[in-house]
């Protein structure tokens, strides 16, 4: 008899319909059967000796909830039998735009603690704590709709168990060592991420988008183009970007598509309908890795009237010294036309990037310096020691693509400017393993030529309230070192230095300034954004340990963001939760 594996998961979910994904043990026929009479079925598909099914459920009810089950070849395997959790259940979008919509977010999730009953050297897990809340039925309400924003396995920072399950397989004294070397190592990952009982059942009745970060495949995975080269000059990184971005494509990529995408797409109907897709996948993958430009990770979400574009920051990359870009030239249009497209028709945008978009001050500064050196501004040597410092130091967000972050920066101003501008435009991001929201002020309008504002009194901004929310890490740590950085990195004495570096590098002056509302908060943690109308909510909560050992979601920040204005320019880069309303729990 067919086993469940893995999940289920469930993914997209729209006012009528949804999709839940499985993997089996065995080709068998997955059924999902609801209480209220929907469901759908799918026959298993085959990639790397694995069976995975993705079954679209239709006939649901618009802002309705109904329990379901996952039956294969007949016989029910969820709920599990012996389950200490409530039903699974598929919850639809809220029926009208006066409905709220709850969006929690939040990235890098280090899943490597042996036991529930061993020690976490990184503190508790917020996904973990969030699940078991809601499981026995109180703390936060729960979420709609859950984004994981990088990072969901570390493919290059095994735990114990995993390096033993390595080591029977193969050497791990020689490279990759004891990091994950192909397609079957990788779905090890995921079993050992998302089989904790906890995180299995908030993601089979929370719906999830995801996108990766550069450790669901390496450590600063395409920094520049002298990193590319040195890892492709390896013996082993060949078979590790391909099963890296095979195995994001089947675990996580096909969720975020809607059932009229998952029926359009080419590669996944070619898998189907094959005896064996592992072959048209793995071409697939060595496509993407040797052509940014044949394979789209970024896609767009409309949640009611709440735009979500999540947005691929790592794989379409631009490397070449002399054109370095965050986004392709086809990226770049995407994007464009998925902010824009039907401006008007919702209320509030929210682009979805592992990478913030702005970055504490002297870290802002230091990534633009070294990109500038890099390129030769300072001549051959200087170019030379920025590579190295380049590589040693993770200087690869947006900033660090200067163009990149203009273009950006424009966008934005252009989405939130004029008639029909949407209450919020913000940045979801996560990626820096500490929180933080920041708030831009624009210096005047963009220099791209479709760029638009407004005038206000005190500068030219978009009219749409435009925020950097920073959520990281959901499971893992930070060195003192690096957060007494990132302190200093917000301070007035950062920024002064930040110019000096802006100077050294020549660089133009970025198009707009912004300074730091709240945190930084350090811990393990996760944002929620609730959205009704054009009213929006944010909140913190982080995972701690109580006094009797027992582990507590605890809200520690939250403000009101729709209607609130950056007051102005500050040469205070602190700022505070207490300046914008904030209520500090």
């Amino acid at each position: 008899m067919p086993g469940l594996r893995l999940g289920p998961l469930l993914r997209y979910v729209d006012a009528d319909s949804a999709t839940v994904w499985v993997e089996t043990d065995r080709p068998c026929e997955v059924r999902i059967r609801c209480d209220d009479g929907a469901g759908g079925t799918e026959r298993t598909w085959q990639v790397g000796g694995h069976h995975y099914a993705l079954v679209p459920v239709t006939g649901l009810a618009p802002g309705g909830e109904t329990p379901y089950r996952v039956l294969l070849d007949g016989r029910q395997v969820w709920p599990l039998p012996d389950g200490r959790f409530p039903a699974s259940t598929i919850r639809t979008l809220p029926a009208t735009a006066e409905d709220p919509l709850s969006i929690a977010f939040g990235s890098c999730r280090w899943s490597a603690t042996p036991s529930k009953a061993a020690h976490d050297r990184v503190g508790p897990d917020a996904l973990d704590t969030l699940a078991a809340a809601l499981g026995a039925g109180h703390g936060p309400e729960r979420p709609d709709l859950l984004l994981l924003l990088g990072d969901q396995v570390y493919a290059d920072q095994t735990s114990e168990a995993t390096a033993r399950l390595l080591a029977g397989r193969r050497d791990i004294t020689e490279p990759p060592w004891k990091q994950v070397a192909d397609y079957e190592e990788y779905t090890h990952l995921y079993y050992e991420s998302w089989l904790d009982p906890e995180v299995r059942w908030l993601l089979s009745t929370v719906p999830s988008c995801m996108i990766f970060d550069d450790h669901d495949v390496i450590d600063d995975w395409n920094t520049s183009a002298a990193w590319l080269t040195r890892m492709r000059a390896t013996s082993w990184w060949h078979e590790r970007i391909l099963g890296g971005l095979m195995s994001y494509w089947v675990y996580q990529h096909l969720g975020n598509l809607s059932p009229a995408e998952l029926a359009a797409d080419e590669l996944y109907n070619r898998v189907r309908a094959a005896d064996d897709g592992t072959e048209p996948v793995r071409e697939f993958a060595a496509r993407a890795d040797a052509d940014q430009a044949s394979a789209r990770w970024s896609y767009r979400r409309d949640l009611g009237r709440t735009r979500l574009v999540m947005v691929d920051t790592r794989a379409g990359r631009v490397l070449d010294e002399g054109s370095r870009a965050m986004l392709g030239k086809d990226d770049a249009e995407w994007l464009r036309d998925a902010v824009l497209d039907g401006r008007g028709s919702y209320d509030h945008l929210l682009i979805g990037s592992s990478l913030p978009w702005l970055l504490p001050h002297l870290v802002h500064a230091a990534e633009g310096w070294n990109a500038a050196l890099c390129a030769g501004e300072r001549g051959a040597r200087w170019a030379r020691s920025s590579e190295f410092l380049r590589q040693r130091a993770d200087l690869e967000h947006w900033a660090a693509f200067p163009e990149s972050f203009a273009a950006l920066t424009d966008l934005i101003a252009e989405a939130g400017s004029g008639e029909g501008a949407p209450a919020t435009v913000c940045v979801l991001s996560g990626d820096v393993h500490h929180a933080y929201v920041a708030e831009p002020h624009w210096r005047g309008v963009g220099h791209r030529p479709h760029a638009t504002a407004v005038r206000t009194p005190d500068g030219t901004r978009p009219v749409s309230r435009v925020l950097q929310l920073t959520c990281s890490p959901v499971h893992n740590s930070i060195h003192a070192s690096i957060r007494a950085g990132f302190r200093f990195g917000w301070s007035r004495s950062g920024r002064w230095l930040g110019k000096v570096l802006t100077r050294h590098g020549r660089l133009r002056r970025p198009p707009l300034k912004w300074r730091r509302t709240g945190g930084p908060w350090f811990g393990n943690q996760l944002m929620t954004l609730t959205l009704r109308g054009r009213t929006a909510r944010l909140r913190l909560d982080q995972a701690r340990k109580g006094r009797r050992g027992d582990v507590e979601l605890v809200p520690v920040w939250e403000d009101s963001l729709a209607g609130a204005r950056f007051s102005g320019e500050s040469d205070d880069a602190g700022g505070s939760a207490a300046s914008h309303g904030a209520t500090t729990v």
